[in-house]
């Protein structure tokens, strides 16, 4: 499995492309806003030769959605996700306009993700946990054979996501930090909504938070 990192939009936002041998590859959060940001991608994707099956998102903030309009037109492709988030869709037009961030189209989820599924692109698995707490559906995808996995904005390098917006919830957020994050093997890769990646290792030992 290979991972392509994209830091797209004006919140600096972690957008990932992932994808193994079969060249089948998966969109994670993305977060390009612009005509530029749609092109770098679209060149990456092109120049692998890849095949893009679906957008999967973490979670719906605004920062985190900007893309999948121009994905699932250009590919064709269906957009995943946690439908408990459905409330951050029904507001993205007025958090981009607050932002100043260009949302052509507020995407629909064609496919409601949860704890039961497992995310299958070529021959890679990825599976899911959810972990509410910074916003009610927010979801992780972890990988066991590559031990990685993408925590979108629940956890960062030795902090936390926050939980002052709608759907927060400090105590909800530390509970799926702890009891469902740190319970995975601790040699695991984090990869995060924002920021540098960090390890699970790393953080039960130095997150001011644990």
């Amino acid at each position: 499995m290979q991972v392509k990192i994209f830091q797209f939009n004006n919140f600096i936002e972690n957008t990932f492309l992932v994808w193994d041998e079969t060249n089948e590859c998966i969109i994670i959060d993305p977060g390009n806003s612009s005509e530029q940001e749609n092109n770098f991608m679209q060149k990456h994707i092109d120049d692998n030769n890849l095949k893009p099956v679906a957008v999967l998102n973490t979670h719906c903030h605004i920062d985190h959605i900007l893309g999948i309009d121009f994905l699932q037109k250009t590919y064709g492709i269906e957009f995943w996700a946690n439908e408990k988030d459905q409330y951050l869709l029904d507001h993205a037009n007025i958090s981009a306009e607050m932002y100043g961030l260009n949302l052509p189209v507020t995407p629909k989820i064609d496919k409601n993700i949860t704890e039961k599924d497992i995310v299958k692109f070529g021959n890679t698995e990825l599976k899911v946990l959810e972990v509410p707490g910074h916003c009610s559906g927010h979801l992780a995808f972890y990988n066991e054979t590559n031990k990685v996995i993408f925590t979108g904005d629940v956890i960062f390098k030795e902090t936390i996501g926050r939980t002052d917006l709608p759907g927060g919830d400090l105590d909800q957020l530390l509970d799926s930090i702890k009891n469902k994050i740190f319970t995975l093997d601790k040699n695991f890769t984090i990869l995060s909504g924002h920021g540098e990646n960090t390890s699970i290792a790393h953080e039960i030992a130095n997150n001011p938070f644990f």
